[in-house]
């Protein structure tokens, strides 16, 4: 009996140690075999990561010579101020930030726009064909623009700071070619408003200048920084708040649906009297988010949350009780931030922004002719025709668009067209003829 349980044990420590020389074979020939697969790949993989950073290095110096030196990070921000449309005439470049606002000076030559950047850039306009257009940096230290206003007589500008809250009027100096040498601070008005300026200008008259917060504030100054009168525009929220083009008028729009005109009164001698309310431009059942003038003031035009633009005609009396009537309405493509809005001179063509969108309409009509797309990566944020009414300029990311007013070319053959369809002399007739021909010309050059 000993004998069996004694051959049983040895039977059992036998079969382990074959286990045991089993499995270290077996590991053995593991390790062998796949160990020098996984170093192989290992190797494979380091090769290729090898030759893929070398490949990327070569290719960045064939970049960087290829382009002068410059980075990749560089040739995205250059792209976006890169835009071409068949409407657009330039591009005026410069800018290193967001360009806020710009106004036209009286005299045609200059126009000067605000960038968040802390800059005030004066552009010489004289002639838009040029390649290279004289420029002047004026720098805002500590601060920027967020409007600017040119002078009646062209001789200075004057822009409104952001954090100081501040009104500060520039004084230009020219050289002998006629072109600006130098722009200096020579006024800083008191310190009035708490609240974000949202409205801003000159009255072309030179009588008065005029600013409003987003709140219900507006002060209407004198020239010097004095305040001759202040008023709550009962709008709740203001949006936005202009002089008319004949500087007699002030207009502010809010959350009401109704836009008030308020007139500013002078005397015979030029002392300031009182701002009286004239008129109001009624039927928006919203509130209304901006408002464009006719170059006389004949016409005004509002865009209004409700998703409708209208234009009104307001060459009246309204001293004798005439009220403004709406002569169009039209509706435009609603997004989520507020758009802005630009009237031709002569009112025949409204512009309104949707987002970096610009879309013109025919007034008359109220139809939608076409639209302009991506005109920059980011929103529009203010639009002004040019004085004669052929270009539309356009403030965004870095740059001013200046677009050819194609739609101008369209409304003034239907406006000629309607006109033969009354009595006329032949001298007219012959004019109105050679209109409508040398406007489809332009209109085939667009395409159109």
């Amino acid at each position: 009996m000993g004998f069996t349980e004694a051959g049983q044990n040895m039977n059992a420590f036998i079969l382990a140690g074959i286990t045991v020389v089993l499995c270290v074979i077996l590991h053995f020939i593991y390790k062998t075999i796949f160990g020098n697969t996984r170093s192989e790949v290992q190797n494979y993989e380091a090769e290729n990561i090898t030759e893929a950073s070398t490949e990327t290095t070569q290719d960045s110096a064939v970049t960087e010579s290829r382009a002068g030196g410059k980075n990749k990070k560089r040739a995205q921000w250059k792209g976006k101020t890169d835009f071409s449309h068949p409407w657009l005439l330039k591009n005026l470049k410069g800018h290193p930030g967001t360009v806020l606002l710009m106004d036209f000076s009286a005299n045609g030559k200059f126009m000067a726009a605000t960038c968040d950047d802390g800059s005030v850039i004066v552009w010489d306009i004289r002639d838009l064909n040029v390649k290279e257009h004289k420029t002047l940096r004026v720098n805002i230290d500590f601060d920027h623009a967020s409007h600017v206003a040119w002078s009646p007589d062209s001789k200075a500008f004057v822009v409104h700071t952001v954090r100081d809250n501040n009104i500060v009027v520039y004084k230009i100096e020219k050289k002998k070619d006629g072109t600006i040498g130098s722009a200096t601070p020579v006024i800083t008005f008191d310190k009035a408003h708490e609240d974000d300026v949202i409205g801003f200008g000159i009255s072309s008259n030179g009588k008065f200048l005029m600013s409003c917060t987003s709140k219900t504030d507006m002060i209407i100054w004198d020239l010097k920084g004095q305040q001759l009168h202040r008023l709550d525009t009962y709008l709740m929220n203001t949006h936005t708040a202009k002089i008319s083009p004949c500087g007699r008028f002030v207009v502010a729009t809010g959350f009401s649906p109704d836009v008030k005109v308020m007139e500013v009164g002078f005397t015979r001698t030029g002392e300031f009297k009182q701002v009286t309310k004239a008129y109001e431009l009624t039927g928006h059942t919203s509130g209304v988010y901006d408002v464009a003038f006719a170059v006389d003031t004949s016409h005004i035009a509002t865009v209004s949350k409700d998703g409708t633009w209208k234009l009104y005609h307001t060459r009246i009396d309204y001293v004798r009780g005439e009220s403004p009537h709406v002569l169009e309405t039209g509706t435009y493509t609603q997004t989520a931030n507020p758009p802005k809005i630009a009237l031709s001179p002569n009112a025949e063509v409204l512009a309104v922004s949707s987002d970096a969108n610009v879309e013109f309409y025919d007034t008359y009509t109220g139809k939608l002719y076409d639209t302009v797309e991506n005109v920059y990566t980011g929103l529009i944020n203010y639009m002004c025709f040019d004085p004669a009414g052929k270009y539309l300029y356009v403030c965004g990311d870095r740059a001013v668009r200046i677009l050819h007013n194609v739609c101008g070319y369209y409304t003034t053959i239907n406006s000629c067209t309607r006109l033969l369809g009354s009595k006329q002399t032949s001298a007219t007739v012959e004019r109105l003829n050679n209109t409508i021909r040398d406007c489809k010309a332009t209109l085939e050059k667009f395409g159109k």
